[in-house]
């Protein structure tokens, strides 16, 4: 949710989230050079969230190839974010909602390393718990660049083609 925060942010759309109740989910609708984005953050448990994706594809007429999931992954470390092209959910409960319903795992995911807990924690507890001072530190950079590689990530993906024989 951070990194569509920051991202609306970018956008200058922070201000236009919106509750739709269609979707269980606050939406804000942007454009960037020519494309539009539709940013979605679930109301719903994330072991649900992808029935809020789904609706939302549905009324925004969206495939699964024009969907990013914006996800924590406990096997990257704090700091490292990776986009990744369709595959399985990998253990990620908020991933494996959305591949069940929408019937598909072609989404693109933007990878956010959260890394794995230490000591004694238990994942759950890890996970929903608080950064510490010092991840918070990073934290604000991590979001800065996961925004960063999403963006750039769409714009190359969506970026109009040019006519055979142009060098753009």
């Amino acid at each position: 949710m951070a990194v569509l925060d920051r991202l609306a942010g970018r956008l200058a759309v922070a201000d236009r989230w919106r509750a739709d109740g269609r979707c269980c989910a606050d939406v804000a609708v942007a454009a960037a050079h020519g494309v539009e984005l539709v940013l979605l953050k679930p109301r719903r448990l994330m072991n649900l969230n992808g029935l809020s994706v789904a609706s939302a594809a549905k009324m925004y007429n969206l495939s699964p190839e024009d969907i990013y999931l914006v996800h924590d992954d406990l096997d990257k470390a704090l700091g490292k974010v990776a986009i990744k092209l369709g595959g399985s959910a990998r253990g990620h409960n908020g991933v494996r909602s959305c591949i069940s319903a929408l019937r598909s795992d072609e989404m693109t995911r933007l990878r956010v390393g959260i890394g794995r807990p230490e000591g004694g924690t238990t994942v759950t507890c890890y996970v929903l718990g608080p950064f510490s001072s010092r991840e918070q530190e990073m934290l604000q950079q991590v979001l800065a660049q996961a925004a960063t590689c999403l963006l750039e990530h769409i714009l190359q993906r969506r970026a109009p083609r040019g006519e055979p024989g142009d060098r753009g």
